[in-house]
């Protein structure tokens, strides 16, 4: 079975924001969010430990604890730990104010099953579907990233492999920003990953690296993705984020040609920046954040929206798609 045989429906829920990513959002509005989320038909859920130090894993448990089990798909993530030292302020990044405790790097078995376990406490549930290794990358640890790497390979990998062959979880992979940990994975001849999140590299602002190797050697090896991060941390659609920064002049100035261009053909941007991904058949799934119950059903909505040729055709022309990406005009 492939990744997308164990995800309930194509449009996920990022719960990033649940975590407090970029905005402080109060208890309500957090479960409330989650709630039109179902009500909208969405039975996807993405988590981790890191989004807020905790705050997205327990908020996400408690909206869901009311719906069966069965009923929806659930992932969260494994590698960073949460400790028991607390930061004595706010802190920086983007879940500068989520919960206070710092967060500990370790990709050793050990460390897996212990965090899935605490997982599983702060989610309120007895099971994970899919669970994902998690930023085992260039862009969290810098020139130590290969060591952390090597550790996940002996660690993390082999546990995981154990815990689906055992029947425990269905599906295992990583959860990254950057294409060169998928690839390493793949090229491993001891473990078989089931597929990858992978967040803000296969956008419409952002999808060449992929399309250069990693999905052709993902395709050999029967894995598929999760598109996370579709609005490229928001600046697609208004927000002033773009790989967790503050987005550059020059990348507002293509988010601003990019809206032209919708508007130009009638379109609605997060209409294009969800079904783009989808048209590629290695993609199961996108799974947008939101914060805000009002977003999500402007995400299903726009899941339902025709989009004219001639925009994906515009956009081919301006040089804002590559020639080698699928789009939905092509299926």
């Amino acid at each position: 079975m492939s990744l997308r045989d164990k995800i309930i429906g194509q449009l996920g829920f990022g719960a990033a924001p649940l975590g407090n990513m970029f905005r402080a959002i109060d208890e309500e509005e957090a479960i409330a969010t989650v709630e039109a989320a179902w009500d909208q038909g969405i039975r996807f859920f993405d988590t981790a430990p890191v989004y807020g130090a905790g705050l997205s894993e327990t908020r996400l448990g408690k909206a869901l604890a009311k719906h069966h089990r069965d009923e929806y798909t659930l992932a969260t993530k494994v590698g960073r730990l949460i400790s028991d030292e607390l930061h004595t302020s706010a802190h920086s990044g983007p879940f500068g104010q989520g919960n206070l405790n710092k967060m500990l790097s370790d990709y050793s078995a050990d460390a897996t099953l212990r965090s899935i376990e605490s997982s599983l406490a702060r989610l309120g549930t007895d099971r994970l579907d899919i669970v994902f290794v998690h930023d085992v990358a260039q862009d969290a640890h810098g020139n130590e990233w290969i060591e952390h790497f090597n550790i996940a390979r002996k660690g993390a990998f082999k546990a995981l492999t154990r815990l689906k062959g055992e029947g425990v979880i269905k599906a295992w992979g990583l959860g990254v920003n950057r294409v060169e940990p998928c690839e390493l994975t793949l090229d491993l001849d001891d473990v078989r990953p089931d597929g990858f999140l992978l967040a803000g590299r296969y956008t419409l602002l952002d999808h060449e690296q992929p399309l250069q190797r990693l999905f052709a050697k993902a395709k050999a090896k029967d894995a598929e993705f999760v598109a996370g991060g579709p609005y490229s941390s928001g600046v697609l659609v208004g927000g002033k984020h773009f790989e967790y920064q503050e987005a550059s002049a020059a990348m507002l100035e293509k988010v601003k040609t990019i809206h032209e261009i919708a508007r130009q053909y009638d379109v609605d941007i997060k209409a294009a920046a969800l079904q783009f991904p989808l048209a590629n058949p290695l993609i199961a799934a996108v799974i947008p954040g939101a914060s805000r119950p009002s977003r999500i059903a402007e995400d299903t909505q726009a899941m339902k929206k025709v989009i004219p040729t001639g925009f994906w055709q515009a956009m081919r022309d301006r040089g804002f798609i590559s020639p080698n990406a699928p789009t939905p005009d092509s299926q």
